[in-house]
């Protein structure tokens, strides 16, 4: 089974959007370290959340490049049940990569964490109390460069 690149962006939005987790990947104290995400996508800029203190939130601080992983339609391909080389997996996938930009306006944090709430609501018109928005970190990705890859289909 032959893995092929996907240049189309509307199918590579279309596999981001189908994801309900990506994994971000990023350096923590000169290591890897990979976290899976709740994310929103929206006009080319993919936004992501969560506690402004830790370990995640240090690490992007210290370096804002990333990489985050997406994938969808995974199963299980087999040719010939007896070999093992002959399973392989089905699935389309996609990197995106850059660096992340934090967000501090009040306003465009509640504009963003309803993006991220429709992904997985289908609701956008959520409404967050002030301390709440001061109290969670925001942040999105622009991303400098995609890959995609599907197999199978």
């Amino acid at each position: 089974m032959k893995k092929f690149v996907i240049k189309d962006l509307k199918e590579i939005e279309n596999i981001i959007l189908k994801s309900k987790v990506c994994s971000l990947a990023m350096i923590s104290n000169n290591k890897p370290y990979c976290v899976p995400m709740n994310f929103g996508y929206a006009d080319g800029y993919i936004f992501l959340h969560g506690a402004p203190e830790g370990k995640k939130f240090e690490a992007l601080k210290q370096n804002p490049e990333v990489c985050l992983s997406f994938y969808i339609d995974d199963s299980l391909h087999i040719v010939n049940e007896s070999v093992a080389c002959s399973y392989s997996m089905k699935y389309r996938s996609v990197l995106a990569q850059g660096k992340v930009e934090f967000v501090n306006d009040i306003d465009e944090k509640a504009r963003i964490l309803n993006i991220i709430m429709k992904n997985y609501t289908e609701r956008d018109n959520f409404k967050y109390s002030r301390p709440a928005l001061e109290n969670v970190s925001v942040f999105f990705l622009k991303p400098s460069e995609l890959t995609a890859y599907k197999r199978g289909y």
